[in-house]
């Protein structure tokens, strides 16, 4: 039986791998380089990275993007412990609020406990990004999920 990949937050060195994989995925990559401090998680295995996912953090609320999983990691359960891990750290930075866009992943979504959203209630910060203003297509479906902050 193979090792279970690992899930570490990710360094300068690891963008190339996740914007590789965005690319095979066709998610969007244009504005990953120029947001103010991503925090990118990545999952790896057998020091190669396999998964990734990332918050794009505007006060209490972030936009949880770019989850991706090489095909061959598929179906294992590993989108959801990255959504997990995500999730967990922004508690703990007190965010608590996390919205998404998505064409094709509703279904996954909804089943962590995401509901939709109508784009026009998510606010001034978060439709100023660039996710919502240009590479997500009005079509895209928002995502929210309410998450309880870590107790201090």
């Amino acid at each position: 039986m193979s090792p279970q990949p690992d899930i570490r937050r990710g360094r300068a060195q690891d963008l190339p791998a996740v914007l590789a994989l965005l690319e095979a995925a066709r998610l969007p990559t244009a504005d990953i380089v120029s947001i103010n401090e991503p925090q990118i998680w990545v999952l790896e295995k057998r020091g190669a990275i396999v998964g990734a996912v990332a918050l794009e953090c505007f006060g209490r609320e972030a936009l949880l993007r770019s989850l991706v999983i090489a095909p061959e990691y598929r179906k294992r359960g590993l989108g959801r412990e990255l959504v997990a891990c995500v999730e967990n750290a922004a508690r703990t930075d007190h965010i608590s609020q996390l919205v998404l866009l998505t064409e094709t992943a509703e279904h996954f979504f909804r089943s962590l406990g995401y509901g939709v959203l109508d784009r026009q209630q998510v606010s001034a910060g978060l439709q100023q990004s660039a996710e919502f203003r240009s590479l997500c297509p009005v079509s895209a479906i928002c995502l929210s999920k309410t998450i309880a902050a870590a107790l201090s």
